[in-house]
């Protein structure tokens, strides 16, 4: 008896359904979509954190904009326990078997647990605050932002390294491309809600958003984790076996003899590109005059650089292309996106702007996939794992970001006050000063990284095209 063949008319469907070839024969295309929920729940914390509690405590609730960084900064600056985080998902020892679990669930328990007392914080932060000494209010917020970081940065990590435990190694890449559009989708959906949801703002009405946030968050990932690990059950001598120690997993990562050098292009290639975070669009309404729906777009050419970027890395990466000398490229264009964004301002060229803006999306995503793909292609050294792998780059680059994105602010301030004061010359006391004092560093902390980059560049091309091939892994840990 023949098989029977599918109809032409449903493979066709199956084509064109998207991110259907990310499934494999340990994940199905509804197990996937389930998990990935994580990354939405993730988006709206982030949203909650960076857009839309930053704006009410600064318009609404009249916080002073330096508490509002302050507390703003706070996950970001943790971002190193994510190495940690991930180290413990991979050597977590249950009688049921979990190890990415646990982590997920926890994580979902701080991240909600921070959003439930946040709109407390933050009226107690204002002037709503009648009893308990005055710094109380700073204290209880600070908490609220650190339990929800942790809480990010927890179901994060141990998210995505259970996905990438359960998708293959053919499928890895189509599946962070699920998981990077679910994060987006879930940031922007959020901040639709909850801006329409806050359209009539009054303390109440906060208390109830921010809470039915957390508890939505708290929905989507007990929906993602549920049956999602696989079960291997551990008696109870296993489970009473020492544990490895962190310091030695560390020491295992660095061992294999490019960890170290790669964490360090990272995080001066990740502040070289990202001091600009803040100032781009400033830059475009101070300097080129140009209207806040004309800035707005700035973000969009900015994203399409880096999903262009993201797509070009895929297929090279696909091809075993070099990660090292992939990240290389990337920051070569960042030293052709700066200069251009520099000369806008005297050329007062709006298109050249955004061409400029679209170059450094471009440059920074090509940076940030490579370099994330030779962290967790190298060779295995003792007890380090991939958990581990993900969390230290992950680290350095969340670190990186946020430093930068402080500095950069901060250096524009310092050296705009001393040019409009006449300490630099009647020539640069303009505005535009301080921008181009922070575009410079960039570009030289782009030229230090090149540095940093060359000699891992140089032992990659020597390495054995087949123990690469061997030891690839995809874009599937890609953690923001």
């Amino acid at each position: 008896m023949t098989e029977k063949q599918p109809h032409p008319f449903t493979k066709l469907t199956q084509r064109m359904l998207p991110f259907s070839d990310a499934v494999s024969e340990d994940l199905s295309f509804a197990q996937l979509m389930r998990l990935s929920l994580f990354q939405v729940s993730v988006g709206m914390a982030t949203v909650m954190l960076l857009g839309t509690l930053n704006r009410v405590m600064i318009v609404e609730l009249s916080v002073p904009a330096m508490i509002v960084a302050c507390m703003i900064a706070l996950p970001v600056l943790i971002a190193p326990l994510r190495a940690l985080l991930g180290f413990r998902s991979d050597t977590y020892r249950s009688a049921i078997g979990w190890k990415r679990v646990p982590y997920l669930w926890f994580g979902s328990i701080w991240q909600m647990g921070g959003l439930a007392i946040m709109p407390f914080a933050l009226l107690a932060l204002s002037s709503y605050q009648v009893v308990g000494p005055d710094w109380a209010g700073e204290v209880v917020a600070a908490i609220a932002f650190l339990m929800t970081g942790v809480g990010i940065h927890m179901t994060q990590t141990a998210g995505l390294a259970l996905a990438a435990d359960r998708a293959s190694e053919e499928t890895r890449p189509r599946v962070v491309a699920l998981l990077y559009v679910m994060f987006l989708l879930g940031m922007g959906v959020s901040a639709l809600i909850i801006g329409w949801l806050l359209r009539d703002f009054n303390s109440i009405l906060l208390i109830r958003v921010v809470q039915g946030a957390a508890l939505v968050g708290l929905a989507l990932n007990i929906i993602a984790l549920w049956k999602q690990e696989k079960v291997r059950p551990m008696s109870k001598a296993e489970r009473a076996e020492p544990r490895p120690l962190f310091r030695d997993a560390w020491t295992d990562f660095l061992r294999a003899g490019e960890a170290g050098r790669l964490l360090a292009v990272v995080f001066i290639g990740t502040m070289a590109f990202n001091m600009q975070d803040v100032l781009l669009e400033p830059y475009g309404g101070e300097v080129l005059g140009m209207s806040v729906s004309a800035t707005t777009l700035l973000t969009a050419f900015w994203a399409l650089g880096a999903l262009c970027a993201f797509a070009l890395a895929g297929r090279l990466l696909g091809k075993s292309a070099d990660a090292y000398r992939i990240a290389g490229r990337g920051l070569m264009v960042g030293l052709v996106a700066f200069p251009v964004v520099i000369f806008a301002g005297p050329l007062h060229s709006a298109p050249i702007f955004f061409i400029g803006a679209g170059l450094i999306g471009f440059g920074g995503g090509l940076f940030a996939i490579a370099t994330l793909t030779a962290a967790m292609t190298m060779p295995a050294q003792g007890i380090a794992g991939r958990g581990l792998a993900l969390g230290a780059w992950g680290g350095a680059q969340a670190t990186a970001a946020g430093l930068s994105i402080a500095a950069g602010g901060t250096l524009r301030d310092w050296i705009n006050s001393l040019a409009m004061s006449g300490v630099m010359g009647e020539a640069l006391a303009t505005p535009t000063t301080g921008y181009s004092f922070v575009y410079h560093s960039e570009i030289v902390l782009l030229f230090l990284a090149l540095v940093v980059l060359g000699p891992l560049a140089r032992q990659q091309r020597h390495a054995s095209s087949e123990s690469k091939k061997a030891a690839r892994i995809g874009l599937a840990d890609f953690p923001t």
